[in-house]
This record gives C-alpha cells, structure tokens and sequence, in this order.
C-alpha cells in the first residue's frame, strides 16, 4: 500500500487511468475481429468501412497515449496487408 500522501493519489490516478485505457483497448479488439469477420465475409464495402473505423480508433488511442505509435502504425499495416490479400 502506498505511504505518502502522494503515492496514495498516484495510486488513485493510476487505477482511473487503467479503467479508461481498458476500455480503450476492448474497443480496439472488438474493432478488429469486426475487420476480420468482414473480409472473411468477402465483402468489400463492409471491410473497408470496418477498416477505416479501426484504423480511426487506432489513431485516437494513441492520441490519449494508451498505444504506442509504433505499435498503432504496425497494426494498421498489418491488417492493410490482410484486406488487400483478401481481394486478391
């Protein structure tokens, strides 16, 4: 348990911040098996749209710094790469 008076606020801050980032990062999934599910559906409107939505959510999670940017940019290039080989 924290000592000070200020580790107790770090403590306070940093379990809102989990809270916030968790649902942040269950979004991010759930967009993710959407793009999934579209391109295993085969349509190419709904996986485009599923596309932009995620790589939408990407960007404002790193906008609130709960991903890396890095990691946000392999991610939106791995899923280009699924889409574009499930046109093929």
């Amino acid at each position: 348990m924290a000592n000070t008076k200020s580790a107790i606020k770090a403590a306070r801050k940093s379990a809102r911040n989990a809270a916030r980032n968790q649902t942040t990062k269950t979004r991010l999934k759930s967009l993710a098996k959407a793009v999934e599910k579209a391109v295993a559906g085969g349509d190419a409107e709904a996986s485009r749209a599923a596309a932009i939505a995620y790589s939408s959510a990407l960007d404002r999670a790193v906008k609130a710094n709960v991903i890396h940017r890095n990691a946000a940019a392999h991610h939106k290039s791995q899923f280009a790469k699924y889409i574009f080989a499930a046109k093929k």
